[in-house]
């Protein structure tokens, strides 16, 4: 009998993205929110989806690693978690770095971006480093294709 293979959990649903957002409970936080639904709608040309449980994604594209894995990934998201917003913007983009620094006040992991209030940061900076990133995964992925 040959193993069944894992499906991911954190797939598009049709669960509706303005109710997740309503639960939101600190006003300041959904506000970030719906300010991070406008930019990257408007720069991914694509509606917000929930995917999973908790995160909101624009767009999405198919990736595959050497190892033969693959998936289907938002080309950028967000996730109001309890104390901050996590912002998912792929690096590798040219410029990736120094678009990083120019945001303000961020903590990163590989592919997050962790901020307190959007307020914080350089907005003109946000807009640039989620342009950038989604036509590096256009280029590198054929998303959006």
């Amino acid at each position: 009998m040959t193993p069944k293979k894992a499906e991911p959990k954190t797939v598009p649903t049709k669960a509706s993205v303005p109710a997740f957002l309503a639960k939101v409970k600190d006003p300041a936080m959904r506000a970030d929110c719906d300010a991070v639904v406008a930019l990257m709608s408007a720069v991914t040309k694509a509606p917000p989806v929930l995917w999973g449980t908790s995160i909101v994604g624009f767009g999405s594209y198919n990736y595959k690693y050497a190892s033969g894995r693959e998936g289907h990934w938002p080309l950028v998201g967000f996730s109001p978690r309890a104390k901050q917003l996590v912002l998912y913007v792929m690096p590798g983009c040219p410029g990736y770095d120094a678009m990083i620094a120019a945001l303000g006040p961020v903590k990163c992991g590989v592919s997050c971006i962790y901020v307190k209030r959007l307020a914080d940061l350089n907005q003109s900076a946000l807009k640039t480093l989620v342009k950038a990133s989604v036509a590096h995964l256009n280029q590198t992925h054929g998303a959006g294709r």
